[in-house]
């Protein structure tokens, strides 16, 4: 089996696996292929830590929840030195973040310092204690959710951890149908719990196959352009609208440039083509920008919402 055929399996698995969020399955295996991390906002009981469990029971890779809480230290993510009394020394025992996949459940629950150790990990993939630097796995992705609704006893992620992850999702409600096919998904789980069906178990080196083939994706010359242009155009949108211009108070990092460039790629060898299409790019222009952009007073007064912003820039933006 070809790598690209064991990842269009492993699509269908985790489809069947998670109905209803076809965009969510879509956005973790991007992810996966870009070599970068993602946060997941929705509602609860959206299927947003199933989707994610099923990811990892599908790979051939260690994995790791997080439950964070306000109480969280650091050194419940990166791990503490432990004294031996029978040897007289300390031994360094490494927390859940080195594992190759980790779910960090309600992110937003954590407070600074804990937000600080994961940001590391997250931009350097090393971990710094017991005063020395630790590498992560070279297969490293931290999957991140986070609840919208309610404000109190959270820590909004600071500007400069957001933008270190490479997508940011939003999840809604499925459709009628998908919702009666999510209950008799769950109540045959019940039924046959003691069956477990033959996962998929892609290995490591599967993916980093997987990430070199990526890469080798044609993004010709003027999509290049056009990505280059849709980023600066969140630095400069009153060139294009003057309205537009007072809405955004900061625009995107050249992060998010490197993420629809890999993004793109990685959604074009999904869907089994050589080379990007423009769509792929403004498929992808919402997950990548959404949490890099930063509205003003005047939008957060109006009810502006930075999908709608996002939106208008792709009407403004010509591709080249």
């Amino acid at each position: 089996m070809t790598i690209h055929a064991s990842f269009l399996q492993l699509h269908q698995q985790l489809s069947q696996a998670v109905i209803g969020q076809q965009l969510l399955v879509e956005r973790l295996l991007v992810a996966l292929l870009a070599d970068g991390h993602l946060l997941v906002e929705g509602a609860p009981g959206l299927a947003k830590t199933r989707a994610i469990q099923s990811l990892a029971e599908r790979l051939d890779v260690s994995f790791q929840r997080i439950q964070f809480t306000p109480d969280l230290l650091p050194a419940d993510l990166t791990g503490t030195e432990v004294f031996y009394a029978q040897t007289s020394e300390f031994v360094f025992r490494p927390g859940p973040v080195f594992s190759h996949f980790v779910l960090a459940d309600e992110i937003n629950r954590a407070p600074a310092k804990v937000q600080s150790a994961l940001l590391e990990a997250m931009a350097e993939r090393q971990v710094s204690a017991g005063g020395k630097t630790r590498l992560l796995p070279e297969v490293f992705m931290v999957m991140a959710t986070q609840n919208p609704l309610e404000q109190e006893g959270t820590y909004p992620l600071p500007e400069a951890q957001l933008d270190r992850f490479l997508l940011h999702t939003w999840v809604g409600y499925p459709s009628a149908t998908d919702e009666l096919a999510i209950m008799r998904l769950v109540r045959g789980e019940k039924l046959a719990k003691t069956l477990k069906p033959a996962l998929l178990k892609l290995p490591p080196a599967s993916i980093l196959e997987a990430r070199q083939a990526v890469q080798k994706v044609h993004l010709a010359e003027p999509l290049e352009a056009y990505i280059v242009d849709l980023v600066q155009a969140t630095r400069q949108a009153g060139r294009y609208d003057e309205q537009l211009g007072r809405y955004i108070r900061m625009g995107a990092s050249p992060r998010a440039s490197l993420a629809l460039d890999t993004c793109s790629r990685a959604l074009a060898w999904l869907k089994g083509r050589a080379e990007v299409l423009p769509e792929d790019i403004q498929q992808l222009a919402p997950d990548v920008l959404r949490h890099r952009l930063l509205l003003s007073y005047e939008a957060d007064a109006e009810g502006v919402q930075v999908d709608a912003v996002i939106q208008r820039l792709l009407s403004l933006v010509a591709v080249a």
